[in-house]
């Protein structure tokens, strides 16, 4: 590999260059194609994986899981009951004490400056697996899914449909590190923040890449290779979901929207999905539709970055 990462940390897709987000989908696609052969390599052995979580997950729990028993390591799986982060105990003691039992440390938690504080103390690599402002390992698992897909990532146009959320905010972190062209429609109010916009239009003037915000989702859908969209309430909002069905009528990823996108353009949902609101059923399950690689690709991708934070590519 041409890049290094051993004992680094993956809070932010800001973490990664562009060469090295590159790198690691070029290891997970390897990883992917040549399963036995890794599995029977076992290059994590006697390795232990830390899984925080403050929120429940089906994804995030059993790719990382399931991931790590494939590299022929050990996960344990820590729910919200267990650890308290916050409450019980300090973050910083956490985060100390888990690197004396642990190799490396994911997270999936609300506040984004709980997973940066577990990557401050901690001595052993930390990944975000999750946090309110950004979903990093998503973003390597979708770029894989267009990756497979599309042979390249450098140049192509994506749009994502929907709330300003964690992953609109990693999706553009990442699209400006590898030069991809993006624009995120979301209802007035529920744009992503300005300076989020601005920071990632400041990392696209490096590599040529146009990151722009509209409220017009047939605007931003025009010519794309790739429509994005995820639940308008994420976990937490629960009270501001029938609100937000009102707002963001018309922000629906279906078959009128994907007219204005190329003909074969892929579909992407980062799941789970609530049809018949941010994304049609039948649309999810046309021949474009890649939803169900993304959420394949998940394990694929955090695999390929936990051998290479911990050295092992």
């Amino acid at each position: 590999m041409a890049v290094d990462l051993s004992g680094r940390n993956l809070i932010s897709m800001r973490d990664l260059s562009g060469q090295e987000i590159l790198e690691i989908v070029a290891l997970a696609e390897k990883l992917k194609a040549n399963r036995e052969a890794t599995e029977s390599e076992a290059p994590l052995r006697n390795k232990t994986l830390g899984m925080i979580f403050q929120k429940p997950s089906l994804r995030t729990r059993v790719s990382f899981e399931a991931g790590m028993t494939r590299l022929g390591g050990h996960a344990i799986y820590l729910a919200p009951t267990d650890i308290q982060l916050g409450q019980r105990e300090t973050t910083e003691d956490i985060a100390i004490v888990l690197s004396r039992y642990v190799d490396i440390t994911m997270a999936r938690v609300f506040g984004h400056d709980i997973v940066e504080d577990l990557g401050r103390y901690a001595t052993v690599p930390v990944i975000n697996a999750l946090s309110d402002f950004e979903h990093p390992c998503q973003i390597l698992a979708d770029f894989l899914a267009i990756y497979e897909r599309r042979g390249r990532l450098e140049g192509m146009h994506g749009c994502y449909v929907g709330d300003g959320n964690n992953v609109a905010n990693s999706l553009m972190f990442g699209s400006a590190r590898v030069g991809m062209n993006l624009t995120v429609a979301s209802p007035p109010g529920f744009e992503p923040g300005p300076e989020v916009v601005s920071e990632a239009q400041e990392m696209a003037t490096v590599t040529g890449a146009t990151i722009r915000v509209t409220n017009d989702p047939a605007d931003a859908a025009q010519g794309a290779d790739w429509l994005y969209t995820d639940v308008w309430a994420s976990m937490g909002q629960e009270s501001q979901a029938e609100q937000r069905k009102a707002k963001f009528r018309g922000f629906q990823l279906n078959a009128a929207l994907a007219k204005h996108a190329k003909k074969d353009a892929i579909i992407l949902h980062c799941l789970p999905a609530h049809y018949g609101e941010e994304i049609d059923y039948e649309l999810s399950r046309t021949p474009n539709s890649a939803i169900f690689d993304q959420a394949e690709d998940r394990m694929h991708a955090q695999n390929a970055l936990m051998l290479m934070l911990m050295g092992k590519s």
